[in-house]
C-alpha cells in the first residue's frame, strides 16, 4: 500500500510539473499575442483597420480574411511587416530598415494576425509550374488588370505583380488566391472562368514580369540598412521670417497640394511633417520635410513651432498624415492642415522631392 501511494504521489507531482509547464508555456505566446495587438493597432491598423478587414485606407488588403490567413506563412507575413512593398504605401517597419520594430515586435504581430485565424491552414497545390507568360499576358489584361494595373503593379488593388510579394509567395499560394479569391472583396474566384490552364499562364506571366516590376519600382526604396528611428528633425520651420501662407486650410479640412506649393514658392512660413515610417522617409520625401511618424510623434513635439503652419502629408494620401494632424490639434497646435493628395500628386508635380534622412 506504501508504495502504491508513493506512485500515486508522484504520478501526481508530475501531472503537477507537466500541467504548470503547460501553463508557462501558453502565458508567454499569450503576451506576445497581446503585445503584437498593440503595435498593430498603433502601426497597422490606420490602412488594414483594428479588425484586419482591410480597406480603411489605400485599398490596404484585409488581413484576417480566412482564406488569406489559411494560404499565407509565417515567413510571407514576417517579409511583408520588416520590408514592406515597395513602389506601394506599404511602409519597412523593421528597425534594419528605419522602422521602428524589433525582430520580437515583428512576431509579436504575425500571432496576432494568427489570432484572427477561423479555419484551418489550406494544403497548398505546389506542383511545378506550367503556363505559357505569353497566353498569361493576354488573360491577364483580360480579367486582371483593372483592379491590379499593368504587369500587375499599378492598379489601385494588391500589387500582385510585385517583386517583393512574388518573392515570398509560392505557386501554390498564388494558385489558392486566384482559383478561390476573397470572397467578400472585389477579388473573385477564377477557378471556372480561367481554368486550371488558364491559372497556370497568368502565374506564369507574374513571374515573367517579377524582374522588370523589381528594377521600376527599386528607385523609390529605401536602403537596405538604415539609421534606427527616430530620425533628427531637420530645421523647423522652413523660411523662419516669412509671410504667413495664404489658403490653409485648418484640420480635420485639408489643403491642396497645389496650394501649398504656391506658399512654398512665396518664401512662406510653414514646415513640412512627413508622417509615414522614417523608412518611407529616407527612400523619398518632399523637398524640406522633416520625419515626424504618425504613431510616434511624441520625441518631437517640444521641437515644433506653434506660431507657424504645419502640414502634414503621406502617401495614402489621408490616413497617416490625417493621425499626425489630429494628434498635434491635441497637443495644442492649432496651425495644422493636411496636403490633400499627397506624395504621389506631389512627385507626378515634379514639385521636388528628395531621398535619404537630410531634408
Amino acid at each position: 500500500m506504501r508504495f502504491t501511494s508513493l506512485v500515486v504521489s508522484a504520478l501526481a507531482v508530475l501531472v503537477s510539473v507537466v500541467l504548470s509547464g503547460a501553463l508557462e508555456c501558453s502565458e508567454p505566446a499569450q503576451t506576445v499575442a497581446t503585445h503584437g495587438g498593440e503595435l498593430y493597432e498603433r502601426t497597422c491598423s490606420v490602412c488594414h483597420g483594428s479588425s484586419g478587414e482591410g480597406y480603411k485606407a489605400d485599398d490596404a488588403p484585409a488581413l484576417s480574411h480566412p482564406e488569406f490567413l489559411a494560404s499565407v506563412t509565417d515567413g510571407q507575413l514576417r517579409s511583408a511587416i520588416s520590408y514592406g512593398r515597395s513602389g506601394t504605401t506599404m511602409s519597412a517597419w523593421a528597425i534594419e530598415r528605419g522602422g521602428p520594430l524589433s525582430p520580437s515586435d515583428v512576431t509579436a504581430i504575425v500571432a496576432h494576425l494568427r489570432s484572427w485565424a477561423k479555419q484551418p491552414r489550406a494544403k497548398l497545390d505546389e506542383r511545378p509550374r506550367r503556363g505559357s507568360a505569353t497566353a498569361g499576358e493576354a488573360l491577364f489584361a483580360r480579367e486582371c488588370v483593372r483592379c491590379h494595373g499593368d504587369r500587375g503593379a499599378g492598379g489601385p488593388s494588391e500589387h500582385i505583380g510585385g517583386a517583393d510579394l512574388l518573392a515570398g509567395a509560392s505557386d501554390g499560394f498564388l494558385r489558392h488566391a486566384i482559383r478561390y479569391g476573397r470572397a467578400g472583396t472585389s477579388m473573385p474566384a477564377f477557378e471556372l472562368s480561367l481554368g486550371d490552364q488558364g491559372v497556370e499562364d497568368v502565374i506564369a506571366a507574374l513571374r515573367s514580369w517579377a524582374v522588370t516590376n523589381a528594377n521600376s519600382s527599386s528607385s523609390g526604396s529605401s536602403s537596405s540598412f538604415a539609421r534606427p528611428p527616430p530620425l533628427p528633425l531637420g530645421p523647423v520651420p522652413l523660411n523662419p521670417k516669412g509671410p504667413a501662407p495664404v489658403g490653409f486650410k485648418p484640420t480635420p479640412a485639408t489643403t491642396p497640394a497645389d496650394v501649398i506649393k504656391a506658399a512654398l514658392d512665396r518664401g512662406a512660413k510653414l514646415a513640412l511633417l512627413d508622417a509615414r515610417a522614417p523608412s518611407d522617409y529616407m527612400g523619398e520625401h518632399i523637398a524640406g520635410a522633416v520625419s515626424v511618424p504618425f504613431y510616434d510623434p511624441d520625441p518631437y513635439l517640444d521641437k515644433l513651432p506653434k506660431d507657424a503652419w504645419l502640414v502634414a502629408y503621406c502617401a495614402c494620401p489621408h490616413a497617416e498624415s490625417g493621425n499626425l494632424a489630429r494628434i498635434l490639434m491635441t497637443k495644442g497646435f492649432t496651425k495644422v492642415t493636411v496636403l490633400d493628395e499627397g506624395l504621389g500628386y506631389w512627385r507626378n508635380h515634379n514639385y521636388g522631392t528628395h531621398k535619404g534622412e537630410q531634408p
